[in-house]
């Protein structure tokens, strides 16, 4: 596993936004892809909003259920508090499920997928790639 992906990389791929994600997931097998319980959150609260919320659930389930799922563990708890810790003491918070996220990358060691770079480039050590960024 060396991706995990933000929601907006999902939403872009669900909805047909962005080939260029699209080319990515398709590049990349599913085994080094991860999805976390965060982001599937903010997925399925999406879906229900949706003009269409079971259509969108199995859509976002078929979706999803190809890589591997993480939890907000233990081990990401203990990265949360460092990197919340960290961004207030500097005065420059992110938004609350977006410390959930870095801290999961950072305690599995992945990569997050994101085009929210200017927010999560905050994170001390935290990798990223922008897939909507046209890749070769």
């Amino acid at each position: 596993m060396i991706y995990l992906l933000d929601s907006n990389a999902c939403i872009q791929h669900l909805n047909q936004r962005s080939t260029s994600v699209s080319r990515q997931l398709a590049k990349i097998p599913p085994r080094d892809i991860a999805v976390c319980s965060v982001v599937k959150a903010e997925l399925f609260h999406g879906a229900m909003k949706s003009q269409n919320p079971a259509n969108t659930l199995a859509k976002q389930n078929a979706f999803l259920n190809q890589f591997i799922s993480l939890p907000f563990d233990d081990r990401a708890a203990e990265v949360y508090g460092q990197v919340k810790a960290n961004l207030e003491r500097l005065g420059q918070p992110i938004g609350p499920n977006d410390f959930l996220i870095a801290a999961i990358a950072l305690a599995n060691n992945l990569t997050l997928v994101t085009h929210n770079s200017t927010e999560f480039s905050r994170v001390l050590g935290l990798r990223l790639q922008d897939w909507e960024v046209a890749t070769s």
